[in-house]
Order: structure tokens, then sequence, then C-alpha cells
């Protein structure tokens, strides 16, 4: 892959810089980042109109055909508006990237072309926004032993259960959700996708208090929750099918971007302000090694992630690669805003506008955790990469072949 510009690349670089140069400002490094999803009154009215404005010039998802709202472009296009964007203060839009980057995809690829249209263009324009409901408290990693029961009765789908970790559930318009409508059969074969509106009767959305402040993930019941059979997505019983495609859109989003705001361009402005007992932070050996580790890794992500981004503008599906991006970009995050607290010294146990860079590395480090489960944990990561990228003999998986109802603790 060649990584530098064609001329019709760097045409189109021009023209996204000039249209964003008309419509923002450029971006300041001196604001802290949550790495959460923004839900005030304030923040979700600026993503909103920053949204239905990308939307309108065909910039919110440039890889998707005109007929969806998108330019028709491709996914290279999409990374050089995202570099652009990036030099700008723009609304934080993070709210509309599990919506977009997942939910929205599966549904298109799945949902007839009437429902598709229905949801695709309110979504692209930031009016909806969705969630993903997968996680429950017995089924975090492994997702297809989920107990939430879906029963038919009718035309409808009774739903029951509980789901844990859903970010933005209690600012969604809608989710998709994972169910079992079948405990006779196989773990993974038992399971069918639905949507939903989450204000259908009988869901209860509870926010999780994080330890950054923050309450962006939830737990959600459903009681009695009816869901007509028309906002099933795929076959009965396919559901762990129709999941995958969500789960490779997921790693993508979260490793590509969704969770990478702090790096090595922020830890070397702190450095170059910082004074250690030996002199400037910057000069120190150990800081120079340690930032230089970073920026490898780094490099190393952004061309792994710019081998999927290939992938996608030749319209293949994202495959287990991602899982190499999502594993990296969260420990790596960890890793380097704990060693910038270290730096700071008792300046690191501050947060806000009296901290080092107004509290970011605290922030990120308080944060990082939750990325490191988000789409999946490390230890799944790290066997998905082991078998279906290396080729390594699989896991042991002693219920793999037993049905849902014969494992310890099912029902």
């Amino acid at each position: 892959m060649d990584f530098e510009d064609t001329p019709e690349e760097a045409a189109f670089r021009a023209e996204v810089h000039a249209w964003l140069a008309d419509n923002a400002t450029p971006a300041r490094n001196d604001q802290a980042d949550d790495l959460g999803l923004g839900d005030s009154r304030d923040v979700m009215a600026g993503a909103k109109a920053w949204q239905a404005k990308k939307a309108a010039k065909g910039y919110a998802r440039i890889a998707w055909p005109k007929e969806a709202g998108g330019l028709g472009g491709t996914a290279i296009q999409q990374a050089i508006y995202n570099q652009e964007e990036a030099k700008f203060d723009v609304p934080d839009t993070r709210m509309f990237a599990i919506g977009l980057g997942m939910c929205i995809p599966t549904l298109m690829a799945y949902a007839s072309k009437d429902v598709g249209a229905r949801y695709v263009a309110p979504a692209l324009a930031g009016e909806e926004i969705w969630c993903q409901l997968f996680s429950e408290p017995a089924a975090g990693s492994d997702v297809a032993g989920l107990r939430t029961r879906a029963e038919k009765h009718g035309a409808d789908w009774i739903v029951s259960g509980q789901k844990i970790w859903t970010s933005g559930a209690h600012f969604s318009d809608y989710g998709l959700l994972l169910a079992r409508t079948d405990f006779d059969a196989l773990k993974h074969k038992g399971l069918t996708m639905f949507f939903l509106s989450m204000r259908s009767p009988g869901v209860e959305i509870r926010p999780i208090r994080q330890a950054s402040g923050g309450a962006n993930f939830n737990e959600v019941f459903f009681t009695d929750v009816r869901i007509p059979d028309a906002q099933r997505l795929g076959e009965v019983g396919q559901g762990w099918t129709v999941a995958l495609t969500t789960l490779m859109h997921e790693r993508l989003a979260v490793g590509g971007g969704l969770g990478g705001g702090l790096d090595v361009k922020e830890l070397l402005t702190l450095v170059r302000e910082l004074e250690l007992e030996d002199g400037p932070a910057l000069k120190n050996a150990h800081v120079r090694e340690r930032i230089a580790d970073w920026y490898v890794r780094s490099a190393g992500l952004k061309y792994t992630t710019y081998r999927t981004m290939t992938a996608l503008s030749r319209g293949q599906q994202p495959g287990p690669e991602a899982s190499i991006a999502k594993i990296v970009v969260a420990s790596k995050l960890q890793e380097l805003c704990a060693f910038a607290m270290e730096l700071e010294g008792e300046a690191g146990a501050l947060k806000g506008e009296d901290a080092p860079a107004h509290g970011a590395f605290q922030l990120g480090w308080m944060s990082a955790p939750g990325l490191r489960i988000a789409g999946g944990t490390d230890e799944i990561l790290r066997n998905i990469i082991a078998e279906r990228v290396l080729g390594l003999p699989p896991d042991i998986r002693v219920d793999k072949d037993v049905p849902f109802n014969k494992v310890p603790g099912a029902r």
C-alpha cells in the first residue's frame, strides 16, 4: 500500500480542509477528554448540529453509497477526512459512533430496503442515536452465553432479561438486541438479533457511575418487552452470524479511533514542559526510550488500520485483524497515561483545570480499563488473533457442543 496521497486523494484532502476551515476553528490541545460519550444537553445539541452539517455535505459517512447518504467514496477518503477534522475544534460526535459504526451497517446488511431507508438517514444526520445490547452480567466476553429470553407470541416477540455495560443507552433512541430464542440449541445456535425502540414499555435504563466520574455505561432491564417480528434481523437462530458483523465493526471502531484520543503527541507536549530532578523531562534517556516505544506501537497500529481500510475499500467486511488494533490502542492508552501521571509527581493525583494538561492523562487512565473491556476483553481478543489470524490450535471449550440448557447455570 502506498501511504502517500495520490493526486486525487490530495485534491480531496484540500477540498475537505477548505470546508472545515470555513465551518470550524483550529483545534486546541489544552482540553481534557474523558474518552466517554457526552450526554449533557449543550454537548448533545452541538454534536447533533455538527453531525447534520456533515451529513448534508456527504461527510458523515464518506464510504457509504450515495443512496444511503454517503459520498460513494473509499475508506481512504474517510481516513483523510478524519485526519483533517482532527486538526479542528469541532463538537464531539462519538455518541453517534456506535450507531453509524456498528448498528446501522448491521441493519443495512440484514434489514429490508424499506426498513433500512427508515432508519439510516435519521441516524446519519444525528437525529436518532443507537446503542448495542449484547453483554450481560454472566455473559460479557462470552456473549454467546447470554440468557435474555425472547419468546414468540403471534406476530411479536416477548423479551425479558438484563444487559449491562451498554454505552449511551440513556440517550439512545434505538438499540440492537441479541437474545436467546432457543434454549435447547447449542449456545451459538439459539440466538436471534432484533432492533427496538429504547422507549418501548418494559425497558428500564440505569446508568453506572465510573471511576472517572462519568456515567456512560448502563444496565438495561427488559420486562415483557414486545418487539414485532418485522424488527428481527436475519433468520431465527442465526443471531450469532448477524452479531459477528456488528462485533467486527465494533473492534475496528474502537481500535481505529473511538478510544485513541491521547497519544505520543500529547505526551511530547507534556514532557517539553516538565522539569525532573536531573533536568528537562524530554532530555531524560528513560523518558525518550518510552516515547520511542509508544511511537513505534502507534506507527504499527496506524499501518495495521490502513491494511483494514484497504480491505474495506475493496468491499470486504472487517476481519479478525480488527482485533489487533483494538487490543493495542487500549493497553497503550493505559500505559501512556500511567507514565505521564508518574512524571507529573504529586500533581499526578490531580484532575481538572488545575492539573497538568488539564487532567487529560488522569481521565484517560481512569477510562482506559473500560476501553480494555469494550468490544471484547484483552483475553478474548488474544484468542481471536491466535486462532483466526495466526492459525494456532483453538482453546478447549467444554460447552461448545452442549445444548445451552445443559450448561451449568444457563437458566
